[in-house]
């Protein structure tokens, strides 16, 4: 079948098996002895990484990031895919509906299903490594352009996007972490399984670092537009106090009865000024004094 590849090794057999139909899964699962139900998490869209040993087999489900750059995505299903690893000494069958580069063309010689099962595990790690980079380096164009260039060029939306990403990236490598470690290997392969435990952690701290980054970036974007709102309606309150005994002034003399002495007083406009200059030099004193502005 096209959708079910089968390479021989030395030492075992591995049969690869893509978008596969019901039928055949319950054929595989039948030939092998394969749980029901694990089969059935094999085929689940978003199941989380898992492993279960078994006396005749191990089961593993282990998920390798999909999502590309600059995509909003910001669920499990949309961000990454899974492979599913059932295998002894003899086999390792994997199940998956995405098609993955790194299972193509593999030349490498394994002389046991260890050392494949530790190989796809190290590259479906190295599928999280370029966007860790990417979201870093954005995360850092966005720290500038707050600081240094015109904040208001950020998008809230892309800041949500970016932080929920490497949160949830962040929790499948912690998943995948503890299902890596209930992984048994042989002497001949503890050294690349540990290669394997060290790429985790170092994923994980380089995603906590970014989500802990877009985290902050986010209050601070939210405190520098808040900043940017308060100093307008500082300067609006200082138009206001200037303008509002100005007005009164105006208004008093803007009102037409007939006895008011200073209407017809020949420096009425003059005392009018000055003592709108006056007010207004008291208040600009005050707020010097209080260190307003």
């Amino acid at each position: 079948m096209e959708n079910i590849k089968e390479t021989i090794y030395d030492n075992f057999k591995w049969i690869d098996i893509i978008k596969p139909q019901k039928d055949q899964l319950e054929k595989v699962a039948d030939e092998y002895k394969l749980d029901y139900f694990q089969i059935l998490d094999s085929m689940e869209h978003g199941h989380l990484p898992k492993f279960e040993k078994l006396p005749e087999y191990n089961f593993a489900i282990l998920r390798a990031y999909v999502g590309g750059n600059n995509n909003k995505h910001s669920t499990v299903k949309e961000l990454s895919n899974k492979i599913a690893f059932f295998y002894n000494d003899s086999k390792i069958i994997t199940i998956h509906r995405a098609n993955f580069d790194f299972l193509e063309n593999i030349d490498q010689k394994f002389n046991n299903t260890y050392q494949l099962l530790i190989f796809i595990i190290s590259q479906m790690l190295e599928t999280y490594i370029q966007p860790s980079i990417w979201h870093s380096d954005k995360i850092d164009d966005v720290e500038k352009i707050i600081f240094l260039k015109d904040y208001t060029k950020i998008s809230l939306e892309d800041l949500y996007f970016q932080k929920s990403q490497t949160r949830i990236s962040k929790k499948l490598l912690m998943i995948t972490q503890d299902v890596v470690n209930k992984i048994v290997v042989g002497d001949d392969s503890k050294t690349a399984l540990q290669d394997v435990k060290d790429k985790i952690l170092s994923l994980i701290l380089i995603y906590d670092e970014v989500a802990e980054d877009a985290n902050n970036l986010m209050h601070t974007y939210l405190s520098v537009t808040a900043k940017k709102s308060n100093d307008v309606m500082k300067l609006l309150t200082i138009f206001s106090v200037f303008f509002l005994p100005l007005t009164f002034i105006v208004g008093v003399y803007g009102m037409n009865f007939d006895f008011m002495p200073e209407i017809r007083w020949k420096y009425g406009y003059l005392l009018v000024w000055i003592m709108m200059m006056i007010i207004s030099l008291i208040i600009y004193i005050w707020f010097k004094k209080r260190k307003i502005f």
